[in-house]
């Protein structure tokens, strides 16, 4: 299995209508397969061909593709002809914004919308709302959307944005045009876990709010050091800003309390999207009720707009209601089944990464992961950028797609398990992993790994 003809003439015939071929441009790989079908860890290609998923929606789909029980609550939806009105209240989403609220500590009042972009861009604007300022920092290596103030620099080129500097900030690496020169000027980039740099931004420019995900989840796993997190919650405290947490990819992947639950650090607002509806497009912003309330502000100058004919669809919320509720429930103990699989992938990779005698680095939070081809845990984006074999990286991707275990073929992006994954998938994953391994480091020499 190397080559994929169907869906080669299938992008080649989207090329005419929809540029690109896909509507989403990041998903554009090498190779690009066309998916049909999926059913809880598996997926099948247009080819017929079956993988085991641990791409799963770029970690969307946390209970599996098409779950049985997510699938029934918005059957049912459909079956009791639940209506997008688009006026007036709905009991749907006040019944998601009670159950959510009493799980993320942080959040006490929240608003709904269709993408995790949408919540960032929402976030921000409540920043500059609330501080009356207009620059924001940003970390070098994340993904917060697609929106002015956050694309750029998600995996950059060092000849683009330089060797590292601390304390100081990097150049805005657009990736996308259409960015207003002087609104450039408003971001700041720096590297993750990197006090000094936030504070060197802070003495220069009057910051609304720095964002960032809590676990640098766009480049693989990044964990935060000790005091990192805890140290922007006293500078934000400090200088009056926002801290803003995206837990659009950690939140309920992580806990139901979202990742800040476990870090013990309460953002001012927070988003989520992805996991929260098992792959249902759904995002949220929420936070303190204060900060939140400028949705309503009485003054209208202070006000924020947010608006969307499909924020709260009805289909789409009920698979949120339903996807807490399973998550929350102590018969199918969620966390607990992905954490021990995670332990078990985690375990055994290491053991044959091990026995090749070269540099590896198995990240791993919970169900998420990311094999890194340099000898420690990448601390930022510089790190990983300096020291991580990309070209092998992705030989290893795609030789494991060719044997049916399936990673987005880009360098650095995250593995995720799902709860309807089993131990047999893990272990036919560690088999065929070897196998792969075996021939990479052993059978074919060193300098031919491309």
């Amino acid at each position: 299995m190397n080559t994929w003809p169907k869906s080669q003439e299938i992008l080649k015939t989207n090329e005419q209508w929809i540029p690109g071929g896909v509507v989403s441009l990041n998903r554009k790989s090498d190779p690009n397969i066309c998916f049909t079908r999926g059913v809880g860890s598996r997926v099948w290609d247009v080819e017929g061909n079956e993988y085991i998923d641990y791409q799963a929606g770029f970690a969307a789909t946390f209970l599996g593709h098409n779950d049985p029980d997510i699938n029934e609550a918005v059957r049912q939806a459909m079956n009791s002809d639940a209506v997008l009105m688009g006026a007036g209240p709905t009991d749907l989403e006040g019944q998601f914004a009670e159950l959510f609220c009493k799980h993320v500590p942080s959040v006490e009042s929240l608003q709904i919308t269709s993408t995790g972009s949408e919540a960032t861009y929402h976030a921000m604007r409540i920043a500059r709302a609330v501080t009356g300022r207009d620059h924001v920092i940003v970390m070098q290596g994340g993904y917060n959307g697609w929106h002015n103030d956050v694309a750029c620099n998600v995996i950059s080129s060092l000849n683009d944005v330089g060797p590292r500097v601390s304390p100081g900030e990097y150049p805005f690496d657009a990736i996308s045009a259409g960015i207003p020169e002087v609104h450039k000027s408003l971001v700041h980039i720096v590297n993750y876990n990197d006090l000094d740099s936030v504070e060197y931004i802070l003495k220069r420019h009057p910051v609304a709010c720095l964002i960032l995900e809590p676990i640098l989840q766009n480049i693989g796993i990044v964990k935060p050091k000790a005091g990192y997190l805890e140290g922007l919650r006293q500078l934000a405290d400090e200088h009056g800003f926002l801290l803003i947490f995206d837990e659009v990819k950690t939140g309920f992947r992580h806990a139901i309390g979202g990742y800040q639950s476990l870090c013990g650090i309460q953002p001012d607002l927070s988003t989520f999207g992805k996991a929260v509806a098992n792959g249902y497009p759904l995002g949220v912003i929420g936070g303190k009720k204060k900060y939140m309330d400028y949705f309503v502000h009485p003054d209208r100058d202070k006000r924020v707009l947010i608006a969307g004919t499909y924020n709260a669809f009805p289909l789409t919320t009920v698979a949120a209601l339903a996807t807490l509720q399973k998550l929350t429930s102590p018969v199918h103990k969620v966390y607990e089944h992905v954490h021990q699989l995670g332990q078990r992938l985690e375990d055994g990779l290491n053991t044959i990464l091990a026995s090749t005698g070269r540099p590896f680095h198995l990240a791993r939070q919970g169900s998420a992961y990311c094999l890194y081809f340099m000898d420690h845990a990448p601390v930022d984006f510089h790190d990983i950028a300096a020291n991580h074999d990309f070209a092998l990286d992705k030989t290893y991707r795609v030789k494991l797609i060719e044997k049916g275990i399936f990673n987005f073929p880009l360098p650095i992006k995250q593995g995720s398990i799902s709860f309807a994954h089993t131990v047999q998938d893990i272990e036919e994953t560690l088999e065929k992993t070897e196998d792969v391994v075996t021939r990479l480091f052993q059978q074919i020499p060193h300098s031919q790994i491309a």
